[in-house]
């Protein structure tokens, strides 16, 4: 089936309430709760491209966000990196800094495959540390948000160099248009989450 991811932004000073070692188990549990409705099988349908927020005692503190054409898996934002990296070397090279920084602090692990997606200063190791693919304080939120409007007005500038070195015929985010689509999405999720001075998180079962 391959990795999976879900991507949550949360609240900053309901984390606080426990330290940082907890504060995964924490956000996990919340997510778990029966209560939240996500895992009423028989519910409302499957919200695509948008916001998901939980009923019950936890619906003002943490929401989920549901990528389009990802259907959970991390493999569209694995492939994004590796497009990324197909084209960076053909791209301005002010954009090629600003992206890179984008992917470096989300979902690309480097050209060296040794970047680091999680803030150890504000999520530690703990009982809910497994299967951890990001965790953003707020401080980093609010600096990839800047990052990603700092690209947003010249990422269409990009797409020759993205058209002829990193499209394919099929595959995941195998042109422009959804390298773009899936980039504006996490801008989307950094912009939110940075307006209301919460985490991101990203979660793998």
């Amino acid at each position: 089936m391959g990795l999976d991811i879900t991507v949550l932004i949360a609240d900053r000073s309901w984390l606080e309430e426990v330290p940082p070692g907890e504060r995964l188990e924490r956000l996990r549990d919340a997510w778990y709760d029966d209560e939240t409705g996500f895992w009423d099988w028989d519910g409302a349908a499957e919200v695509v491209g948008d916001w998901k927020w939980p009923q019950g005692p936890n619906s003002s503190i943490f929401a989920v966000y549901e990528f389009r054409h990802a259907s959970g898996s991390f493999k569209a934002h694995f492939w994004a990196g590796q497009r990324w990296e197909s084209a960076r070397d053909h791209v301005d090279p002010q954009l090629r800094s600003e992206i890179d920084t984008l992917l470096l602090g989300l979902i690309w692990n480097g050209l060296n495959g040794e970047a680091e997606h999680i803030d150890s200063g504000f999520f530690s190791d703990g009982p809910g540390f497994y299967g951890v693919l990001l965790a953003r304080s707020p401080d980093s939120v609010r600096e990839l948000a800047g990052t990603w409007e700092r690209i947003r007005p010249g990422l269409g500038g990009m797409e020759r160099a993205f058209t002829e070195h990193a499209a394919l015929p099929h595959g995941w985010v195998c042109n422009f248009r959804e390298f773009r689509g899936l980039l504006e999405e996490w801008g989307h999720v950094l912009s939110e989450a940075a307006r209301r001075g919460w985490c991101v998180v990203g979660l793998s079962e």
